[in-house]
């Protein structure tokens, strides 16, 4: 049975992973379009920046992202000067902290969606009087749906675990920044704690295995649509 503290070390862990979700999604739609259909100068450097969270390490994240939100920050200081706001020690920091790390796993995913549809299709409509927004809206966001679907559940599993950047950045308070990851390196440093550290780490392993399995099913029927489409 788990305890009070642990269920809400849960919620507040599926809270900020969903909110990092809301906040990632249409950034990482946008920049998988972009790479994906633009070309222009600094499309590879665009394409660095975007990945850089896959290769540095997450504590380095964590302390541009306190460079960047803290109280002496360009956007933490315009946060505090024109909302009153501050991210600092925050449920939402952990929440941008999870979404900058999620964010190149479902700009990845989205991309490759949108690299597979058939550009002829939106001629097509096109030459059949559709305005741009019209062919996007009917046919291009349909064809890359399957692909936007794993990107949030990637992302929802990446956010799930993310302990360095969130550790870093907002540090690891009970009931605002304590997520399971957090929770299980908390209970770590207890001895005699192996019980309460086995439960966090099965739920931690059920949700991303959960996360994983949908978007391998999402993947595969995505292609077996293809499949029979061109069959077709």
């Amino acid at each position: 049975m788990l305890s009070a503290a642990e269920w809400a070390i849960i919620g507040l862990s599926l809270k900020i992973s969903l909110v990092a979700i809301l906040l990632t999604l249409p950034v990482a739609f946008a920049l998988a379009w972009v790479l994906a259909r633009g070309r222009f100068p600094g499309r590879m450097l665009l394409d660095a920046l975007v990945h850089l969270p896959l290769v540095l390490p997450p504590v380095v994240i964590g302390w541009l992202l306190l460079i960047a939100f803290g109280q002496s920050g360009p956007i933490g200081q315009w946060l505090q000067s024109w909302f009153g706001v501050s991210v600092i020690f925050r449920w939402t920091g952990a929440a941008i902290a999870a979404a900058v790390m999620a964010l190149p796993l479902m700009v990845r995913a989205i991309r490759l969606s949108i690299e597979a549809i058939d550009r002829r299709l939106e001629g097509a409509a096109r030459t059949l009087g559709a305005s741009p927004w019209h062919a996007f809206r009917t046919i291009s966001l349909p064809l890359c749906l399957p692909g936007i679907l794993a990107a949030t559940i990637l992302g929802f599993a990446r956010s799930i675990g993310e302990f360095g950047a969130t550790i870093t950045f907002v540090s690891n308070i009970p009931g605002e920044t304590r997520t399971l990851p957090l929770a299980i390196y908390s209970e770590l440093q207890v001895p005699g704690s192996e019980t309460a550290v086995t439960r966090l780490a099965i739920i931690a392993i059920i949700l991303s295995i959960g996360a994983l399995v949908a978007s391998e099913w999402l993947a595969r029927r995505h292609s077996g649509a293809e499949g029979t489409a061109h069959v077709l």
